[in-house]
């Protein structure tokens, strides 16, 4: 394959080579490729167009791998687009022993491994100390810690999907907490788990990949395990579920009315409310109500107004306040998990450029 120059995904390409993490020959592949574990063998001499039309149904899932690596949509998007290239100079040596996807998937996580090399994990507030004291005190922002991001859910899934050929991906690997558990593995701990337990691969696939041992991948995914099976999880209440919907209805009815009395009635009694970059969190229905009333700038009813979305699989919602100007301007994202007994557990995230991410206007009319 000879390219002067090429356009793949979005990346700009110049003669191809193999860079530092980019693979080829025989590869190994675990996830299912078809009935005998193979996909049809893909030809080495593929236009760009083409490179970038057979990676398609791929895109979003590769997505997702990263940013459970990574805790980062922003870096998530980065791997993505190295994947991609490092994956169009490596076509020549592409040797169809194995899956297009399990051959993109050990580009993906080896260039992650490559990114995470000397970076900081990427918590929540639960994540790194105890709840505040008071949450009547002034919270203090952090921003010198890379906190964990929220992962749009269009980002990952389409709605309804676009192309039959598309993997959905599991909710429950991307939700919050799981991702938020990953963060505390090492790099390359945290690559052997997803590889083994998420994609399904064996352990001498993993060993292959990642040039390790198939006794180092053994015992890396027994730390592994062990650190994640001390990971509390809260069920949510499924979608159809009419409590869902009428929990998150009261609930942002109570917020744009800010009805503090309101809001608290809906928050089971183990509630947790943490809001990156401060790294204080705050426990029970009580603390968050006094938060609340403390430092929300609300002044009255109509001051606030909340936009339906959704993030890493669960309700999420767009926070607008009202300004002096009367203008309903982008404050918060919160991400609600909802239980049977209430509101379980709220992510709050802020800043103006978050919102473009969600494909959010950053003003209501």
């Amino acid at each position: 394959m000879s390219v002067a120059r090429s356009t793949v995904s979005g990346v700009t390409t110049t003669t191809p080579g193999t860079p530092p993490g980019a693979v080829t020959g025989s590869l190994p592949g675990a996830a299912p490729d078809g009935a005998a574990g193979r996909a049809e063998p893909v030809p080495t001499d593929l236009s760009a167009d083409e490179f970038a039309q057979r990676l398609a149904p791929l895109r979003r899932e590769i997505l997702a791998h990263c940013y459970r690596m990574t805790g980062s949509v922003h870096d998530a998007e980065d791997m993505l687009q190295e994947t991609y290239l490092r994956a169009w100079r490596a076509m020549r040596g592409f040797e169809n022993r194995s899956s297009l996807r399990t051959w993109m998937f050990r580009i993906a996580t080896n260039a992650c491994l490559t990114h995470l090399d000397g970076r900081r994990r990427r918590p929540l507030p639960t994540g790194i100390g105890a709840p505040a004291a008071d949450p009547r005190d002034q919270p203090r922002e952090d921003h010198a810690t890379p906190w964990l991001e929220p992962l749009p859910d269009d980002l990952v899934w389409s709605r309804p999907p676009r192309d039959p050929a598309e993997v959905t991906v599991d909710r429950d690997t991307v939700r919050l907490a799981f991702v938020a558990a990953l963060q505390h593995l090492t790099a390359q701990q945290r690559a052997v788990l997803l590889l083994r337990d998420v994609l399904a691969w064996s352990a001498a696939e993993v060993a292959d990949a990642l040039d390790l041992s198939v006794a180092a991948v053994n015992s890396t995914l027994q730390r592994a395990r062990a650190h994640m099976a001390g990971v509390q999880h809260v069920t949510p209440l499924e979608p159809t579920d009419p409590r869902h919907k009428e929990l998150l209805e009261r609930y942002v009815e109570a917020f744009e009315a800010y009805d503090v009395a309101a809001i608290v009635d809906l928050l089971a009694a183990d509630v947790v409310w943490e809001m990156p970059p401060y790294p204080g969190w705050y426990a029970g229905p009580r603390a968050v109500g006094e938060l609340i009333a403390t430092w929300c700038p609300a002044q009255g009813p109509g001051d606030m107004r909340m936009v339906p979305t959704s993030a890493n699989g669960l309700p999420a919602f767009a926070l607008y306040m009202r300004d002096p100007d009367g203008v309903h301007r982008a404050f918060q994202v919160q991400q609600v998990t909802v239980g049977a007994d209430g509101v379980r557990h709220v992510t709050v995230w802020f800043g103006a450029a978050l919102f473009a991410r969600f494909g959010l206007p950053v003003e209501l009319a």
